[in-house]
């Protein structure tokens, strides 16, 4: 669950016409990781479940592979610190990537090949499918509907809806996705992605690590983030909005149905 956000004074001002209100606002918390007594990264994010959100961080970055690769994990809420040991040696020489995330996202080992981790085999969805993993994503964003300033993804095949997340930032919102999937042992691989917000090239990297076939977003990709998806064999959907949607890469992946 998120947790409940924080209420606001504000002037409201309709028609020019002002008056006294409340708004409840988005919690922005940073938080310190700290790996194996070495300073790594302030990761900008929602305060819950933080569990899911640093174990997919570190497994999106190639740090881990499983929960057995983190030795200890603790996070303290007072000062915004996250300690955590790793059975991996991080490098001596760590190359940051800022991408394009809210808040200034930051990556670690961002693949200049997705290539290197693609299956390169034919992948198949339905369009059917796509369109009520979309609408099972919008009726689960409630904390939107409230206060606005929260983005959403979920993870699901074609049965249904798997796993779901909510964050201030949307590439958080994938790695609190991969970090829930190794809590609760779900396998990503060849599932479909759909995200609240922009698909730009740290989030096609993120899903390519993890398997994923086809990622949709009711707003837009990048251009380099579609030549990605191109390279990786991801099918790439943008602007997908009840049952209109526009495909970006390999749109033979995606059957479309006759039903209206």
């Amino acid at each position: 669950m998120m947790e409940e956000p924080s209420t606001r004074k504000i002037v409201r001002v309709v028609d020019g016409q002002s008056e006294q209100s409340e708004r409840k606002v988005v919690t922005e918390y940073p938080l310190r990781l700290r790996v194996n007594d070495r300073d790594l990264a302030t990761l900008v994010c929602s305060p819950h479940q933080l569990n899911f959100l640093l174990a997919g961080f570190f497994r999106l970055q190639g740090f881990i592979n499983s929960l057995d690769d983190i030795l200890s994990m603790g996070v303290c809420d007072d000062y915004g610190l996250a300690e955590l040991r790793i059975r991996t040696e991080l490098p001596e020489r760590l190359q940051p990537t800022l991408t394009s995330g809210c808040g200034t996202g930051i990556a670690y080992n961002l693949p200049q090949n997705l290539l290197d981790f693609s299956l390169k085999r034919s992948r198949s969805y339905q369009s059917d499918s796509l369109f009520r993993l979309m609408k099972d994503l919008q009726g689960l964003t409630e904390q939107y509907r409230s206060h606005g300033g929260i983005h959403s993804a979920a993870i699901g095949d074609d049965e249904s809806l798997l796993l779901h997340a909510e964050d201030i930032g949307r590439h958080n919102t994938l790695d609190r996705l991969a970090g829930e999937a190794l809590f609760k042992n779900i396998g990503l691989q060849d599932k479909m992605l759909v995200t609240s917000g922009r698909v730009s090239t740290e989030m096609v990297a993120k899903a390519a690590r993890i398997g994923i076939g086809l990622i949709a977003s009711r707003t837009s990709p990048t251009d380099k983030a579609i030549e990605l998806c191109e390279q990786a064999g991801i099918t790439m959907v943008g602007y997908l909005r009840g049952r209109n949607m526009e495909i970006y890469s390999h749109p033979q992946q995606l059957q479309l149905s006759d039903s209206r």
